[in-house]
């Protein structure tokens, strides 16, 4: 009872009168009024139905506009209107005395205008005359039970519509009368609810033999009992004086202690609506006037019992019966009118209870009429906001958080951002958090909460969510920690989320945990381990450089992360490029020298800038070695590297290395690798060595003949006693007649040490040579002459005198001439045939073409010769690009080779040759 007392109350229906229909004067509308004698009524399939006791059967469209037909001769006792089929099942009398008739009729079809009567059958169980007291159907057609005043249930099995598809049998017998009866439909599972006024019992009619079950020792009255929807699981209600029971298949369900006299009960959409008599006063608002007013009346409540309150509470004068029917309630009462009961619709009952600051009792309405979730969250708000400004916050702060997903979160983080309730602010973030719907700044503002309640629990709690679980943006969270100083935090969401700049970052430049730093690079995959060494490299060499040197040649060989579980050759390795990595070693040269060893020894394939650096580095450590041993050693790899074939593309840098680290061993090696053989000379003779000038003229001046003239040249210019190089150099011109004598006497002019002693050997075998070589061109002149003569004394005899052809055999096939012959002035004669087939022209012999060929060439390219110099000059004068001239020239080697050879400064080339000249005519002079 006293929970009862405590349920609040409200006007969720609104109740008016049904009128008749507006007549076409426009006059008022009367209410409407039911026949008379109306004594059983029951709705469905669009009507409402009426039975009265004069046998006819009444039906009440949503028009208003009553039809009836006779439906017995004397009186309609029971009406069960099914609301899945067009049946509607009577019970009444045809004939006075106890004898009821059970009536089907199927409203859809039609007999002489009334609905057709599928079948009759006598209401009385076996022969005993009792009154029907209650009846129910299923709406599955197959049963129908009939209860009496004796005590008995009458079940029908089978197609209710036909005698011959059903059969009836007595299914209960007792001694208590049958007050209420309903099915119960769960699956396959059919239960029959009987309930009597002294005890309620349930029936298995899906199982053989029909077992049954006691469920309570107390009853109820006629009209007291009706059956829930599956919002209260389709429990059986039965409602006593006291309380209202609540009954499943195989127990007792829940109590409700709801005073007065119940009269009717029934179940329409999710409430129980009971009628009950009321024998207090009733206010004056209600009954204003008369005394009489203060008699019995009848209250009807509507109850939700899901939310524990009552929805609609009134008074009416002796109710007959309560309908439901078009989405509303119709109550009869005993004055032949109509109430109708019209339920507010659900947004209108939710203002009620804002009004009222009832938000728990709305948001459980609201979930009960499956309001959406939008809905749903405007009630959140409103509710958050009642109990933050009476200053609940923590209340506040849990119906905000039911508003997540629907509601803007800036609206609740503003209320919130005070230091003094950040313990609310920080639980409203977590929630939006765990569902997901947290951006960067949520998550940023969730860690600095969490930072300035220094909860290190919840922090770690947080950020150590399961990977399929992270509701946060792992960037932002990772910043926000490591700005507050939680460096640790921050390197394991790192870690975990993959995030390796982030992790690397904070390792080398918060912790300084190097070490560590270098082992995640080493895990990492190849792209991703390359381009962290490049950008931290420096960082890591300057601290561990050993390590981190170990780590490169890794990454430039074969490169697998430490952390794979694949086997070797699993995975194909990747290779850096190792040349990328020496700016690494900017000031690691010792490591950068065993980088470098060791990839030239693995990879003899590396790249141009290894090879570049290393000898640079060898080079710089032998210039500046102190120790000879060492330095010897030094020497020696520089040397190995540099013979190593691989600055052959690079010859000029390699050079210029050497020549900076003053290398001389190498710029040497460098220039016999690039037949720079002058250059050679020239290292020699700027460091004044004359032996290794005369070996290198030796090793190479059979490839470039000049080097002994420059060798003369710069003994020439030496004012030390050169003699014995000068004699050396002379021999080897002499023997290969490099030099013409003058130029000799010319060049050895420069040296005052040089006299002509030197030259004197020199000079007297140029000389006779030369006066070898006269006599035989004169005797070569005086053989020509000789010919000469002779040559023109046969031209002559050919003009004068005839020629006398006595040539027996023929000069091609040498057989005996026959005529037809072929006879030539030059005396050879040949056979016509011989002739014709040997000879290129009628008129040259075939034996002396070759040779006049040979001479006639030599006269064209004499001619030609003697013209060259005049078509040249013509040639460049007239020309547009005079280079393109002299190069086509060039190309066809028209121009000598010239060796020019530079006189020493400050004598004049005039008086050099002048001197040399007039030395020359005294020596001979002497001489003859």
């Amino acid at each position: 009872m006293a929970a009862y007392l405590q349920w609040r109350r409200f006007v969720f229906f609104d109740r008016e009168a049904v009128k008749e229909p507006p007549a076409p004067d426009g006059a008022g509308a009367k209410p409407f009024v039911l026949p008379p004698g109306i004594a059983v009524c029951d709705s469905g399939r669009g009507s409402l139905v009426f039975g009265d006791i004069l046998g006819q059967i009444w039906f009440l469209p949503r028009s208003l506009q009553l039809t009836s037909f006779q439906a017995y001769k004397l009186r309609v006792t029971h009406l069960y209107q099914l609301k899945q089929h067009s049946i509607l099942v009577s019970v009444g009398e045809d004939e006075e005395g106890i004898n009821p008739l059970v009536k089907v009729w199927n409203l859809e079809k039609r007999d002489g205008g009334n609905p057709l009567c599928t079948r009759i059958f006598p209401a009385i169980p076996g022969n005993k005359p009792t009154v029907v007291s209650c009846l129910t159907v299923h709406e599955n057609l197959n049963f129908m039970a009939i209860g009496f005043a004796d005590g008995s249930v009458v079940l029908t099995k089978g197609d209710i519509t036909r005698d011959r598809h059903s059969k009836t049998q007595i299914l209960h017998e007792g001694s208590y009368p049958i007050t209420g009866l309903a099915f119960r439909q769960s699956g396959k599972t059919t239960h029959l609810f009987v309930v009597t006024t002294e005890n309620i019992q349930s029936y298995t009619l899906s199982v053989k033999d029909y077992p049954h079950l006691e469920l309570d020792t107390h009853g109820c009255g006629l009209r007291c009992s009706s059956l829930s929807d599956p919002s209260q699981d389709l429990q059986f209600i039965v409602a006593g004086n006291e309380c209202v029971y609540l009954y499943q298949p195989d127990e007792r369900g829940p109590c409700f202690a709801f005073e007065g006299q119940k009269l009717i009960v029934h179940w329409y959409r999710g409430y129980l609506i009971i009628v009950s008599k009321d024998r207090k006063t009733s206010p004056k608002s209600e009954f204003a006037g008369s005394e009489a007013q203060n008699s019995d009346k009848q209250i009807l409540n509507i109850y939700d019992l899901c939310n524990k309150f009552i929805a609609y509470s009134s008074i009416f004068d002796d109710i007959v019966d309560v309908l439901a029917e078009w989405g509303s309630l119709y109550v009869l009462t005993r004055d032949r009118k109509i109430h109708v009961l019209q339920e507010k619709d659900t947004q209108t009952k939710l203002e009620m209870l804002f009004r009222k600051n009832l938000f728990e009792m709305a948001i459980n309405l609201a979930k009960s009429h499956h309001l959406d979730s939008d809905g749903l969250s405007e009630i959140f708000r409103q509710y958050g906001d009642h109990l933050y400004n009476k200053g609940n916050h923590d209340g506040a702060i849990q119906q905000y958080i039911r508003t997540i997903g629907k509601l803007e979160p800036s609206y609740v983080i503003r209320k919130f951002l005070d230091a003094q309730r950040i313990h609310n602010l920080t639980a409203y973030l977590q929630t939006l958090h765990l569902q997901s719907l947290a951006n960067a700044d949520h998550t940023t503002l969730l860690l600095n909460c969490y930072t300035k309640l220094k909860d290190s629990s919840k922090l770690e709690e947080f950020i150590k969510t399961s990977e399929s679980e992270v509701r946060f943006d792992v960037e932002t969270a990772i910043k926000v920690l490591r700005q507050a100083g939680y460096y640790s935090h921050a390197v394991y969401l790192a870690e975990k989320h993959a995030h390796h700049e982030w992790y690397l970052k904070i390792q080398l430049e918060d912790i300084k945990n190097y070490q560590e730093a270098l082992g995640y690079i080493g895990k990492l995959p190849f792209d991703q381990a390359e381009s962290n060494m490049k950008r931290y490299g420096k960082i890591l060499m300057h601290h561990v450089p050993n390590e981190t040197t170990e780590l490169l040649k890794i990454l430039c060989t074969d490169y697998q992360p430490s952390g794979d579980k694949e086997g070797p050759g699993m995975l194909e390795g990747k290779k850096a490029n190792s040349e990328e990595f020496i700016p690494v070693f900017a000031n690691n040269s010792r490591e950068l020298k065993a980088f470098l060893e060791h990839m030239t020894e693995v990879q003899s394939d590396s790249p141009q800038g290894v090879y570049d650096t290393l000898l640079e580095l060898q080079l710089q450590n032998w210039a500046h070695e102190q120790d000879e041993q060492i330095k010897e050693k030094l020497h020696n790899e520089a040397i190995t590297l540099l013979k190593s074939g691989r600055f052959k593309t690079v010859f000029d840098k390699a050079l210029v290395l050497c020549q900076m680290h003053n290398f001389k061993d190498g710029v040497l090696y460098l220039y016999e690798q690039g037949k720079l053989f002058q250059q050679i000379m020239h290292y020699h003779m700027q460091n004044e060595q004359y032996k290794k000038v005369i070996e290198v003229c030796e090793l190479y001046g059979d490839q470039e003949a000049c080097l002994w003239e420059q060798a003369l040249g710069y003994f020439a210019r030496k004012e030390e006693d050169c003699k014995e190089y000068i004699a050396a150099v002379l021999k080897h011109i002499e023997s290969k007649n490099l030099m013409p004598p003058l130029l000799v006497v010319q060049t050895l002019a420069h040296n005052s040490t040089a006299t002509l002693s030197v030259i004197k050997d020199y000079l007297v075998n140029k000389l006779q040579k030369q006066s070898r070589q006269i006599e035989q061109d004169e005797q070569r002149i005086q053989k020509y002459r000789e010919e000469t003569m002779r040559i023109r004394q046969e031209i002559e005899e050919l003009k004068a005198s005839p020629k006398i052809f006595q040539k027996t055999k023929c000069s091609i096939c040498t057989s005996a001439l026959e005529l037809p012959s072929v006879h030539f002035l030059c005396g050879h004669s040949f056979h016509q045939h011989c002739f014709e087939s040997y000879s290129e022209s009628d008129s040259e012999c075939p034996t002396c073409m070759p040779e006049n060929r040979k001479v006639m060439d030599m006269i064209r390219a004499q001619e030609q010769k003697r013209d060259l110099h005049d078509q040249f000059q013509h040639q460049l004068k007239c020309s547009n690009d005079g280079f393109s001239v002299v190069a086509d020239y060039f190309g066809r080697g028209v121009f000598n080779k010239l060796t020019l050879i530079t006189d020493l400064p400050g004598k004049s080339a005039t008086t050099i040759e002048a001197g040399l000249q007039r030395e020359l005519l005294v020596h001979t002079k002497r001489s003859t």
